[in-house]
């Protein structure tokens, strides 16, 4: 990784400043891409723009910036964001610090303020180097997300159609997962929809996607996945619940996808299992009742009270291999499992040795 420090006054980093909401931000003579195309919004606080201007008009220095320097020598913002664009909208007259716009300074003060040098290191390498190097910056202090990490350095056509149909507020991505009942967390903004999409087509190796896929004209072949995912679910599990947007669909629609299912007997059982008072983890019930696996459901523990009364009851006699243990070297068991109908009571509690409950368990 190659990082050179270069100090350049705020007139030669404004030049050119424009601010668009549908095409981005660039500066520098056009040469900077301040903000990617369909990148996530502006964040800043008024009370954080404004830090930023009293810092350069009292000539106090300002954290460094990071520009990456690309292929055809034009450069993309890797640190330093929202304190470019508060410097470009201040300049270009968007917004006044203590009732004055830039326009209502004197000569003297603009100057002193075009004139400030920004620190900004110009970095160069492999697309591994600058993830690497990203992942360790902070903007101001709004930590980026690991996705706004990748979208930084795997930038080209691809991208930026994947963030106009996954990265906007109420894009075609959010209203389609929420039309019915949201299947997804997080916010578009913070890249969260892309980033499970990317997550949900290729197994979890989003860069791997995303680096095979840089260059591509379009996002069209993830967006159709998308779409076949949402429409998979809807159909699968028509009765909406809140507990649906924390269940991994990108994973249970590759595995059941081309498999038949009666989604009126689903719903029976996850009718049943919700009001299971044993089963904590109500959004696990999806993939347990396709894939039978009682992992995903994190079944109700017995209480120390349960414990100890099984213990007196049992007199320290490990139920399994009848030896003697002290309570701490034992553990609770179902006594009737509970995919038999057992509940966790203290009539169905029962303490065995770890060693027998570790080889009753299968563990």
């Amino acid at each position: 990784m190659k990082i050179e420090l270069h100090k350049i006054p705020i007139r030669e980093v404004v030049d050119g400043f424009q601010d668009n909401a549908i095409e981005g931000v660039v500066a520098y003579g056009g040469k900077l891409d301040v903000r990617p195309k369909y990148q996530r919004e502006f964040v800043y606080k008024d009370k954080q723009r404004d830090a930023v201007i009293e810092t350069i008009k009292k000539g106090f220095p300002l954290n460094v910036m990071y520009w990456m320097v690309k292929e055809d020598g034009t450069y993309e913002m890797l640190d330093g964001q929202q304190r470019t664009i508060s410097i470009g909208q201040y300049v270009n007259g968007d917004f006044s610090l203590d009732n004055r716009f830039f326009h209502n300074l004197t000569k003297e003060e603009q100057d002193q303020i075009l004139d400030y040098e920004l620190m900004i290191y110009f970095c160069e390498g492999t697309d591994k180097e600058r993830l690497d190097w990203f992942r360790v910056i902070n903007i101001a202090g709004e930590k980026l997300t690991d996705q706004e990490i990748r979208n930084a350095v795997y930038t080209g056509p691809w991208l930026s159609d994947a963030k106009l149909k996954f990265s906007k507020p109420n894009c075609a991505a959010y209203l389609l997962a929420n039309d019915g009942g949201a299947l997804l967390k997080g916010s578009p903004i913070r890249q969260d929809y892309l980033e499970t999409a990317l997550s949900w087509i290729n197994d979890g190796k989003i860069e791997d996607y995303m680096a095979k896929h840089q260059h591509d004209t379009n996002a069209n072949e993830l967006w159709d996945y998308f779409q076949d995912v949402i429409a998979w679910v809807r159909k699968t599990f028509p009765n909406y619940r809140k507990e649906m947007a924390n269940v991994n669909w990108g994973e249970l629609y590759n595995q059941f996808k081309d498999k038949k299912i009666n989604p009126e007997k689903l719903e029976a059982k996850i009718s049943d299992l919700m009001q299971d008072e044993d089963v904590t983890k109500k959004s696990g019930i999806y993939p347990y009742v396709l894939t039978g696996e009682e992992k995903h459901l994190s079944i109700r523990t017995f209480t120390d009270k349960m414990k100890r009364e099984a213990y007196e009851r049992q007199k320290g006699i490990c139920a399994k291999c009848r030896k003697h243990f002290e309570i701490e070297e034992m553990e609770a068991d179902h006594i009737t499992p509970w995919h038999e109908g057992g509940k966790t009571i203290s009539e169905n509690c029962q303490m065995l040795c770890k060693e027998c409950n570790r080889r009753k368990s299968g563990k």
